[in-house]
């Protein structure tokens, strides 16, 4: 016997594709650093950039032998993908006196052919003048995601 005209059935294509989790692993030994410096009264800046390369404005003045550096992470993930990257800023602080810094990193990335990638983190520290000496210390966060 021959079917009805009036149904036809099919046969649907379904696909999933699991990729690896992101990671981002901080550099060890790496950080955001400022230098050392004369703050003066009127302040200034101290802009580190992501290639590590710091310098001052105002009446902050960088000391001869100051060692600025950009900080450094690394992500591992799904090869070839591509990823966003976002900072924030925070401050550093020595228990009396803080100062705020912004960040700056580039906004996205690719995972080469094995999955990893690199990039650095600058940032742009405020410095009022007056600020009383010693080591100012703080933290920042750095998210990435998959595009």
């Amino acid at each position: 016997m021959a079917a009805p005209g009036d149904t036809s059935t099919a046969q649907g294509a379904a696909t999933a594709e699991v990729v690896a989790p992101i990671t981002l692993a901080h550099t060890n030994g790496a950080a955001l650093n400022f230098g050392t410096f004369t703050t003066g009264d009127a302040g200034g800046s101290v802009v580190v950039d992501q290639a590590g390369v710091g310098t001052a404005t105002g009446e902050v003045t960088l000391l001869g032998g100051s060692v600025e550096a950009a900080d450094a992470f690394t992500v591992a993930g799904d090869a070839n993908r591509a990823f966003t990257i976002a900072t924030t800023g925070g401050t550093v602080s020595n228990g009396s006196d803080s100062m705020a810094f912004t960040t700056s990193a580039a906004t996205s990335g690719l995972l080469n052919a094995s999955g990893t990638a690199a990039f650095s983190v600058g940032g742009a520290l405020s410095i009022a003048g007056g600020e009383s000496a010693g080591t100012y210390t703080g933290s920042y966060s750095v998210t990435v995601a998959y595009n």
